[in-house]
């Protein structure tokens, strides 16, 4: 077998790899750890991630639509994530009896479409349903802890619901990717 020639940190060049975040407030990912620990701390830095893509942009600038012909923009991102911890989390984990955030049958699209409102309010809403959904994990007996889920009425895990959340947020931290580089240029991980 071929042994594979490695560098050092002090040699790599740095300017050929994706820069992080300048300002993002994350925890460090961990490297080993319970499975509990690494899916939990992936779902927070993600969350982290998002709120630092918003940071530092005038809150009327949150509802821009960026990128034509898309809907999107980070206050509609930030309603809809807050509408997903709700639903997986509160709703169908924790069987709470909850109105919908930003959605009805009869407007399924407002967390998007609907931007009126305290931007402050919104990411406000925001973490405190991040909160509830961290109190919720913590006080699960296992990640093997069901609920049902509300559409089919099956069984779905702790576990389950925990990597849709991860991948949830990895896929519209790249959407807050592109939309916060159409604001103002900045670019990072």
């Amino acid at each position: 077998m071929t042994e594979i020639p490695t560098k050092s940190p002090a040699q790599l060049p740095t300017d050929a790899y994706s820069q992080p975040w300048s300002g993002a407030d994350r925890a460090q990912l961990p490297r080993v750890g319970g499975e509990r620990e690494v899916l939990t701390a992936f779902l927070d830095w993600h969350r982290a991630t998002f709120e630092a893509k918003c940071s530092g942009i005038p809150p009327e600038r949150l509802s821009e639509k960026g990128v034509a012909p898309s809907g999107l923009s980070l206050h509609g991102l930030l309603r809809h994530l807050s509408g997903v911890e709700r639903w997986w989390f509160r709703m169908q984990f924790a069987g709470e009896d909850l109105p919908h955030l930003y959605y009805s049958d009869d407007d399924p699209d407002q967390d998007f479409e609907s931007l009126d409102g305290d931007v402050e309010e919104a990411f406000a809403v925001w973490r405190a349903e991040c909160e509830r959904s961290r109190e919720i994990v913590a006080g699960a007996p296992s990640l093997d802890a069901t609920g049902r889920e509300r559409l089919s009425g099956e069984p779905v895990s702790l576990r389950v619901i925990l990597v849709k959340l991860i991948a949830e947020y990895a896929r519209h931290n790249g959407h807050a990717d592109l939309l916060r580089e159409r604001i103002d240029g900045s670019t990072g991980f």
